[in-house]
């Protein structure tokens, strides 16, 4: 057998997630919004399982569940292993899986890129900071931080809140350690040691901040194409038939696990083409 044939023999069999990641590089490519580079966004993907032996693991016991997974971060433009996109690993029936979850940064990524924000604040606050806020009498959160007294004490509450682009302030949302706590025992997997709720708690926080805040401000591609047509109904000087406007194209809109709860977010897509055994 030659050296090309024995190499091409190998490549057939090499079946391992990394590899199946590589071979379907193209079709996530062409899931990916025009802002994303495919090749960092596969290092990324390669370098996350890699370095985990239990994602590997997880990744390995089920190919299609992983590439599915990384379909879903693909679409959305987000980066997976990271703080935008976690992968890690659920037990279901009796063996690890990968899971895929939304994290803070993907979160407010989405709301960035809906084009509604022209800035996202997403804090937590620690017991002794100093921390004022009045519904009705405050536009926005007062937050003092005493960045060089030392420990700051545990964490306490979070708040998030986005600043529109005329300048408006979105509702804002103040969470207290109840109310967090809440949200993390509604996770089926919090209390694993993999979970990021005891892998990085703070983050987890963060998120259930920002996605308490993603239910008042747009985050997705309709908030976008709204306006789009609003603007060529101005320029055309006459409305835009209902018609016309279905006839616009359509991107579709997944809904998104989050991790902690059943609710869903949305995100800007691209018509997807893959393969049979990916499915």
């Amino acid at each position: 057998m030659s050296t090309t044939t024995i190499g091409q023999a190998l490549a057939v069999l090499d079946t391992s997630p990394a590899a199946q990641i590589e071979r379907y590089r193209d079709e996530y490519a062409a899931l990916m919004p025009s802002h994303v580079n495919p090749d960092q966004w596969v290092r990324l993907a390669v370098g996350a399982i890699r370095g985990d032996k239990k994602l590997m693991q997880a990744a390995a016991n089920d190919v299609g569940v992983f590439l599915r997974e990384l379909r879903t971060a693909a679409r959305l433009g987000l980066e997976p292993g990271t703080e935008q996109f976690y992968l890690t690993p659920r037990r279901a029936k009796g063996r690890l899986l990968i899971k895929g979850i939304v994290g803070y940064q993907g979160i407010v990524e989405l709301i960035y890129r809906a084009g509604a924000v022209s800035s996202v604040i997403v804090e937590t606050v620690r017991e002794r900071d100093t921390f004022r806020y009045h519904p009705g009498r405050d536009e926005r959160p007062v937050h003092e931080v005493d960045w060089f007294g030392g420990d700051r004490g545990d964490l306490v509450g979070v708040y998030s809140y986005a600043v529109m682009k005329d300048g408006a302030t979105s509702k804002v949302v103040v969470l207290d350690r109840a109310q967090v706590m809440a949200a993390k025992a509604m996770s089926d997997g919090a209390h694993f040691d993999w979970s990021p709720w005891k892998t990085n708690e703070e983050a987890m926080w963060l998120k259930t901040g920002a996605r308490r805040l993603a239910k008042w401000v747009p985050t997705s591609a309709e908030y976008l194409r709204e306006r789009l047509r609003a603007a060529a109904e101005v320029a055309a000087e006459e409305p835009v038939s209902v018609a016309a406007a279905e006839a616009m194209p359509q991107p579709t809109e997944p809904s998104v696990d989050f991790g902690d709860d059943d609710e869903t977010i949305e995100g800007e897509l691209v018509d997807e083409t893959w393969p049979g055994g990916a499915e």
